[in-house]
């Protein structure tokens, strides 16, 4: 089941492994002994069909704390250079972190601040020709979740995602290297977030690839079990995945790579008409 790793036209659909090696992500936080358990997990996930895997050191959860960046280097450095050679991408907001992960094979660098927590970030990028995956947050972790308010939910994060793309062309990051992602859960309500997997199409309209992030998400977990669930099903996170890809999303980080690969492939090859490609 594995496919080649993302091309320059961007794959649709193309899955993106999780790979967190922290001790606090909503889901996974923790759940890696050692550097070589998160480079099997990360191996398994490309042969069950990613194009490329996600790898963080910083948890990004509501209420999440920042570590430093020598605990994030520490925490993904020994895995990233277990998988040389794999299409890795690493999410991360720093600069200097993303420096030595690029220099250690990575091909794209994921930063849930879109470019504002280091700016200088951009010219990394830029500089090793790299991918880059600018997403909106209102906020930041710590306070994302306290009471985030929108007058049109659609309209703002499509207007944040335009600016926050022509600040890293201005500063050389090639615009065909460039994938834009709504952020869903990070300052948005349930209501937010199903509102923007509605109106996915105003995002897909700006004209980059977009990726979405809503596996196993607590929105998931509150349409299907209630308003005290916290973490959505893999069954759900599936279902949410299409639903997006029908709005033309591109590329879907998620947990469980293979329900998602073959639920995307189905729902690709209905689009088409036809089995094949």
């Amino acid at each position: 089941m594995r496919r080649e790793p993302l091309s320059d036209d961007w794959l649709r659909p193309a899955v993106m492994g999780i790979v967190n090696v922290t001790p606090d992500s909503f889901s996974d936080g923790g759940r890696y002994a050692s550097a070589s358990d998160a480079a099997a997990t990360a191996r398994r996930m490309l042969e069950d069909g990613a194009a490329i895997v996600d790898v963080g050191g910083e948890s990004t959860r509501p209420g999440a704390a920042d570590v430093s960046q020598d605990e994030e280097l520490r925490r993904i450095l020994p895995v990233l250079e277990l998988l040389e050679g794999c299409p890795v991408s690493i999410d991360t907001s720093r600069a200097g972190v993303a420096r030595r992960a690029l220099a250690l094979g990575a091909t794209m660098v994921n930063d849930v601040t879109a470019l504002r927590r280091e700016p200088e970030l951009a010219e990394v990028v830029a500089e090793a020709g790299a991918r880059l995956c600018l997403m909106h947050m209102q906020g930041e972790p710590r306070t994302m979740q306290e009471a985030p308010h929108y007058g049109d939910v659609v309209s703002e994060v499509a207007s944040f995602l335009e600016e926050r793309l022509a600040v890293a062309l201005a500063a050389g990051v090639a615009e065909e290297r460039i994938c834009l992602d709504p952020g869903f859960g990070f300052g948005k309500t349930a209501d937010h977030n199903l509102e923007l997997v509605r109106g996915l199409d105003r995002i897909v309209a700006i004209g980059r690839p977009v990726l979405v992030g809503l596996s196993r998400k607590w929105t998931l977990a509150r349409v299907v079990e209630g308003p005290e669930a916290r973490l959505g099903t893999d069954a759900a996170s599936v279902g949410a995945a299409v639903a997006a890809f029908d709005r033309g999303a591109s590329l879907f980080r998620v947990h469980d790579v293979r329900s998602h690969v073959e639920a995307l492939a189905v729902a690709a090859a209905v689009e088409r008409g036809t089995v094949t490609p």
